[in-house]
């Protein structure tokens, strides 16, 4: 018979010891999920956390090259492009306005 896996279901191997959450030797701390995002190779990994940590998340970094790209795309207009370009500023509205509409739904909740 074939196997099935829904996707991120995938073989997965954990020992569950509820007293180890109450009685562990660092400190007792308690959690039942525990969560680590590889971020993907980077050439210096404690600069990267440092920035991470002290100075802003990816979102707001992203955030920031986002708003220089809109104000440059407003400075400089459509009227000079070609068909391919107008349809990459475009794509990128788009994109900027779904992030928006977003954004503006979490505020209001």
């Amino acid at each position: 018979m074939a196997r099935f896996q829904l996707p991120l279901s995938g073989d997965v191997t954990q020992t569950i010891n509820p007293w180890t959450w109450v009685f562990s030797p660092n400190g007792g701390n308690f959690s039942l999920l525990n969560f680590s995002v590889d971020m993907g190779p980077s050439s210096n990994p404690e600069v990267e956390a440092e920035i991470i940590r002290d100075v802003a998340s990816y979102g707001k970094q992203i955030g920031r090259i986002e708003d220089v790209l809109t104000a440059l795309i407003e400075i400089a207009g459509t009227a000079n492009l070609s068909e391919r370009q107008k349809k990459v500023f475009a794509a990128f509205g788009a994109l900027m306005g779904d992030i928006e509409n977003i954004k503006e739904r979490h505020r209001r909740e």
